[in-house]
């Protein structure tokens, strides 16, 4: 949409009257392992360009006639050829909660499906949701609303939007029964490592190897005691990277009988092993010290990337990432988070690998605080000078999208220094930070506003 003049007057002038605080920056580990840890606040000083950026990134734009799902996908075209001939597409949010960005990835992957090929998609949730999500979708029992409250509770996806997704999904393979869209989950498992991977692979050894059957239900019979995160967490370090081992070496044991021809019973029952083995050496590092923090959350960023490869090469199919945009792009801007998910999926995959990033310049989001799980709605004033979305919203587009690898030399010259932008996980306050958009992403969906979503319950 083409906004007038009148509306740039004005909204230019409410930008000025709203000059950004500097806030606190929870690390975005509370959704995740529940630690509540608070890293420093982060300042950064803009640095004003010699130039106007704007006509060229004008050019480079396209506009979005809609960021919900439905109706013609004619302006998406331009995003087709942007994304290629890619096999994983890395699609972000600038926050969990905000209802825009997940309409806007339903719009998208419903392109994708479409016209593009793509049949998964993957989102930081644990294997074990992914697993139930995928059995939903492809005509599994249940209600849709019960099965995502109790999946993501406790995470910032509780959300009408996930239950259209999903009803989405469950439709299009009901109409579509030889081209079966699926669902995967490409992180830990949190807040429970799951029974039904411990049973799939004991069951899978009852069948070919029951001889090695006594000694992986002995590996695991104390891991599946302490399924529950909090519980897990809650033993002593030691005891936790003792668990660690048994439970690799349950994977390792499994690996060992990889049949020559392979199976896809073998290659689920694998991952089964795989995905306990990474839970438990992710709950054996020290996260109660700065570096014990630092390590874990380079493991993980390189375990959601090695899943969604290993799902990749397995299906042959392709992919959209659904994640924050600091875990699809290719640069941190927290020395916390020493490699993000999208620099290792670059490193694996080259260009076969996409990272699109969102800005937006106003809104509101769904949210915690340092004080409260409870998730409510927060929210932030149009960007002040010199932050990113401050020139991106002069735009005449309302709701756009770039190629910042094509863009103009002007274009891609600003869009490649570092300034303040805002990137808000699970807590609030949280940020501006400052992050350098074109070496960060291949492509930017800039929206004017982004309203809450739309959350089930507390």
């Amino acid at each position: 949409m083409v906004r007038t003049a009148h509306r740039t007057a004005h909204r230019t002038a409410h930008r000025t009257a709203h000059p950004t605080a500097l806030r606190t920056v929870p690390l975005a580990l509370a959704g995740t392992l529940g630690l509540g840890v608070l890293i420093a606040p982060q300042t950064a000083q803009a640095q004003p360009g010699t130039a106007d950026p704007l006509p060229a990134i004008e050019r480079a734009a396209h506009p979005l006639r809609s960021t919900g799902p439905g109706g013609s996908t004619k302006d998406l075209r331009p995003l087709g050829r942007m994304v290629g001939d890619a096999s994983v597409v890395g699609l972000g949010e600038a926050t969990h909660g905000s209802h825009e960005f997940f309409t806007m990835k339903d719009r998208v992957f419903r392109y994708l499906v479409e016209e593009k090929g793509f049949t998964t998609f993957s989102q930081e949730v644990s294997w074990t949701t992914g697993l139930r999500f995928d059995a939903y979708v492809r005509g599994g029992e249940g209600d849709v609303r019960e099965l995502v409250h109790k999946e993501l509770a406790k995470t910032p996806w509780d959300t009408q939007e996930y239950v259209e997704l999903l009803t989405w999904m469950r439709a299009y393979n009901d109409k579509h029964p030889d081209r079966q869209v699926r669902f995967m989950g490409n992180d830990l498992n949190y807040p429970e490592i799951g029974g039904e991977l411990f049973d799939g692979v004991e069951d899978y050894v009852r069948a070919h190897e029951p001889d090695l059957l006594p000694r992986i239900t002995e590996l695991y019979a104390p891991i599946r005691r302490l399924a529950d995160g909090d519980t897990y967490m809650g033993r002593p370090l030691e005891e936790r990277k003792k668990l660690a081992g048994k439970a690799r070496e349950a994977r390792d044991l499994l690996n060992g009988l990889q049949p020559a021809s392979g199976s896809r019973e073998f290659t689920i029952a694998l991952h089964h092993a795989r995905s306990i083995s990474q839970t438990a050496t992710i709950y054996a590092f020290p996260f109660d010290t700065p570096e014990g923090v630092k390590d874990g959350m380079l493991y993980r960023d390189r375990l959601m990337a090695e899943n969604t490869a290993w799902w990749q090469r397995h299906t042959g199919e392709k992919v959209l990432l659904s994640a924050h945009n600091a875990h699809v792009g290719y640069e941190s801007y927290d020395p916390r988070y020493p490699k993000m998910q999208g620099a290792f999926l670059r490193d694996r995959l080259g260009e076969r690998y996409v990272s699109i990033g969102f800005t937006f310049d106003q809104g509101s989001f769904m949210a915690q605080s340092a004080e409260s799980e409870a998730w409510k709605p927060r929210s932030v004033g149009a960007a002040t000078r010199g932050m990113n979305e401050y020139t991106l919203d002069k735009v005449r587009h309302d709701d756009y999208f770039l190629d910042m690898r094509t863009a103009p030399a002007a274009a891609r010259k600003w869009l490649g220094k570092g300034r303040l932008t805002q990137s808000i996980g699970t807590a609030f306050p949280d940020g501006p930070h400052k992050i350098r958009l074109a070496p960060s992403h291949d492509i930017l969906i800039h929206l004017n506003r982004v309203t809450a979503a739309h959350r089930q319950s507390q």
